[in-house]
């Protein structure tokens, strides 16, 4: 069911929910999170399919909170909230509201959402692009348990990555570290199968991608060996090489949806590493909401461990092209 509802209040949202679920026979119980997405009108309509998508896991009212401030000073002085209410269908067992904040309202996004919060239920907020350089210190993200930024939708990914570092706060996190999942996985299964000493590793990907960067942080951190970062054509992360007197450990993913495994003294096998959807993403994310410590410590370890700071080798002089979506990271 949809409702829509112009120059509108926070009550009245709720009002039209509660009517909502009551049409449809529905009771609003179940649902264990709220999930703020703040985005704009060109990308609100991917951030909300990978989120009813993800909520389909966690059942969660979703917020979505598009700012729109207007260009001339007539229409920023002016304040106006317009939404859409629409409980089951796409929306699953879950609830959907689009904000839509005009005028002076965008500046007081906060004000908005807090009536329209879960009770005694985390908070999730989600920039899929235009993240604050600290969420934390945001007043939407200081509502929330959890903090999703995505450095690889940004035009400057690298400094991203810094500026996180920076503010980084217990809780934030980053659709670039959550590519990595599978890739740390696979590379800790392989070093205990081979139990050798690693001297040193080399991470080859695109240039400037966030999740090879914060790969080559996260081996660093571990391993306290020097780590190498390899730019190649791409896309995204192909290759990580753990160098060993027995030989390399090799995970090589040049292209599609499987990689080669070569451990010295082992026959190669194939290995299922296909780019997961933004969905995914974010229901990985939404299954632990307390503060990331790995994040952190692989995030700020070029400022912890000098000696052990990513150098960059040029293999390929080629330059990536911009992916239309960051799901093409990883």
């Amino acid at each position: 069911m949809n409702i829509d509802l112009t120059e509108t209040t926070s009550s009245k949202i709720n009002s039209a929910l509660i009517k909502a679920r009551r049409a449809i026979g529905s009771p609003a119980v179940g649902m264990v999170l709220t999930l703020v997405i703040v985005t704009d009108e060109g990308n609100h309509y991917d951030a909300l399919k990978a989120a009813s998508d993800a909520s389909r896991e966690h059942p969660s009212r979703i917020l979505v909170v598009i700012k729109r401030p207007g260009r001339s000073p007539r229409d920023r002085r002016s304040a106006r909230l317009d939404a859409e209410v629409r409980v089951g269908g796409e929306s699953g067992t879950g609830e959907i509201v689009l904000l839509r904040l005009h005028g002076e309202l965008a500046d007081h996004a906060h004000s908005v959402v807090l009536p329209l919060l879960l009770p005694d239920a985390p908070v999730v907020v989600w920039w899929p692009v235009d993240a604050p350089a600290n969420p934390a210190a945001d007043p939407l993200g200081a509502l929330a348990q959890r903090r999703i930024t995505d450095a690889y939708a940004v035009e400057r990914p690298m400094e991203e990555l810094e500026a996180r570092a920076a503010g980084y706060t217990p809780g934030d996190t980053d659709l670039s570290w959550t590519r990595l999942t599978p890739w740390r996985s696979m590379l800790a299964a392989a070093l205990d199968q081979a139990r050798a000493t690693v001297t040193s590793a080399a991470v080859e990907s695109e240039a400037d991608n966030p999740s090879a960067e914060l790969l080559a942080r996260w081996l660093g951190n571990r391993l306290r060996v020097p780590v190498d970062r390899v730019v190649t054509d791409g896309p995204v992360v192909t290759a990580v090489r753990l160098r060993t007197p027995d030989g390399d450990i090799t995970i090589d993913r040049p292209e599609g949806p499987l990689a080669t495994l070569t451990i010295p003294g082992q026959p190669s096998r194939h290995l299922a590493l296909k780019v997961r959807p933004t969905a995914d993403l974010i229901a990985e994310e939404l299954r632990r909401l307390d503060p990331d410590e790995m994040y952190a410590a692989s995030l700020r370890h070029t400022d912890e461990a000098p000696p052990h700071r990513a150098k960059t080798t040029a293999r390929s002089t080629k330059k990536r092209p911009k992916p239309a979506s960051a799901e093409a990271a990883k």
